[in-house]
């Protein structure tokens, strides 16, 4: 069973929008698209581009600095064969989201 640390409140992140978390010292990308949470590495798995920061469309976010893209939901790049960044496990209590430790 992973371990789980809360990282904000629900009303912290609006729809369609992101918020950088840290979990144990890395930086996490957290999503909110639909109602529900998402969470992948801030880190681009191209140059290091912060991911957070991306641009969001529905499930695909786009890193800024090189456009390279990722589904939110399996953390895969859209764009590139082969590339991909780290998913982790999200959890919702109360008012409360919760990673997974990576």
């Amino acid at each position: 069973m992973p371990k789980f640390v809360a990282v904000a409140k629900t009303s912290e992140i609006d729809e369609n929008q992101a918020k950088v978390v840290e979990v144990e010292g890395k930086p996490v990308a957290l999503f909110r698209v639909q109602g529900k949470f998402y969470a992948v590495s801030h880190t681009c798995a191209h140059a290091g581009g912060p991911i957070g920061e991306g641009y969001l469309s529905e499930h695909i976010v786009t890193c800024p600095w090189h456009s390279w893209q990722y589904d939110i939901r399996t953390g895969k790049s859209i764009s590139v064969e082969g590339a991909k960044i780290p998913l982790y496990k999200v959890k919702v209590e109360k008012d409360m989201v919760f990673v997974a430790v990576p």
